[in-house]
């Protein structure tokens, strides 16, 4: 073969893409995928867009100034502990009582944070009183750990699910042993790795984009712009966790021969994807928990974009757990090709862990 070592790993990828392309069900379920997106985010998007009104509490001295505010109900209440309690408890947004000498008739109480809506309805902007240390919506919080968790899930099972059955199907129909006998074994093996990669990354993009997108149109600029940031990290991140777990897929599939023996070899796998992704939804408030899986390499693509959007890691955190990842993806991959190229033309029974390793 005459073509140099990239052009035959382009050529293999070539082949994957294409594949995959031609195929009605995948290209029926990104479809589905992308639309099901697309609705959930205008979805949220409107029906945050419309909300119910919100209960603020006043005394009788400034029910007048609430009752003028636009969406909003008011709760009278007879002193500032009375209020003070309503918003502690959350039964009420916030608190207008009399101000003191400070020179505004009024004061705002806030649990977390001040209603950006109603200090702007507000004829003067009064004095504001924080009673509790704000901190990111645990709904919203959530709502990210599911999405980053999801999304990853998906596309680590879908297309390490693919390269599988893609190595499986070749040693089934000897196919393998022709392309092999053009080009070496572990060129083939990238271009199985990068053809998905690249189909992977270019679902991750287009998700990005109808998220993107649905929050300009139902507008919700600010939390696109505190999201922005983390879905680039996670882009990033998605990309090395996805060659480590691809290169790991493509080694399990080539250690059997029949396409129903696949799970035997990559179920463990396919639990360091499930686990680390149940306990970042689990645990998407626990800082202890969330800071180690944001470096454990199976877990960093969707822990650390975590921390980055809830504010809590700082910028050389998000590269120190990315530099660990590259180097697990860089050492995953060298123990794949190996296992890789031994098992490849062993047909028969399961080839075991140990001999793959051993050659």
């Amino acid at each position: 073969m005459t073509n140099s070592t990239p052009q035959a790993v382009w050529l293999v990828a070539e082949r994957e893409i294409a594949s995959k392309l031609r195929s009605k069900a995948f290209m029926i379920s990104t479809g589905i995928l992308l639309l099901a997106a697309l609705v959930g985010v205008l979805i949220g998007g409107f029906n945050s867009a419309s909300p119910e009104p919100d209960a603020v509490a006043a005394t009788a001295q400034t029910a007048s100034i609430v009752e003028a505010v636009p969406n909003t109900k008011v709760t009278e209440v007879d002193d500032r502990a009375e209020a003070e309690k309503l918003v502690k408890s959350g039964d009420v947004i916030a608190a207008v009582i009399p101000g003191d000498e400070s020179g505004f008739g009024y004061v705002l109480l806030a649990k977390e944070d001040a209603p950006t809506s109603l200090l702007m309805a507000l004829s003067q902007t009064p004095t504001v009183e924080i009673l509790e240390p704000a901190g990111t919506d645990p709904l919203v919080r959530y709502i990210v750990a599911l999405g980053f968790g999801l999304v990853f899930l998906m596309a680590a099972s879908t297309f390490g699910g693919t390269i599988a059955q893609s190595v499986v199907e070749e040693k089934q129909t000897r196919v393998v042993e022709l392309l092999i006998s053009a080009i070496p074994t572990r060129v083939l093996l990238a271009g199985k790795v990068i053809g998905n990669t690249i189909l992977a990354m270019a679902q991750i993009i287009l998700l990005a984009a109808i998220a993107v997108v649905g929050l300009i149109v139902t507008g919700q600029q600010e939390l696109l712009s505190g999201i922005g940031a983390p879905i680039l990290w996670f882009a990033v991140f998605f990309l090395f966790g996805f060659i480590l777990l691809a290169s790991l897929y493509a080694a399990a599939a080539s250690m059997v021969s029949r396409q129903e023996d696949i799970g035997s070899t990559t179920m463990p796998l396919i639990m360091l994807v499930m686990l680390p992704y149940f306990l970042v939804i689990f645990f998407n408030d626990n800082p202890v928990v969330l800071t180690i899986l944001s470096y454990v390499p199976f877990s960093a693509p969707v822990g650390m974009p975590m921390r980055l959007f809830v504010g809590e890691a700082q910028w050389w955190e998000a590269l120190l757990s990315l530099a660990i990842l590259i180097a697990s993806c860089v050492g995953a991959i060298w123990v794949a090709a190996k296992i890789y190229e031994n098992s490849l033309l062993r047909m028969g029974a399961r080839v075991k862990l140990g001999e793959a390793l051993r050659g």
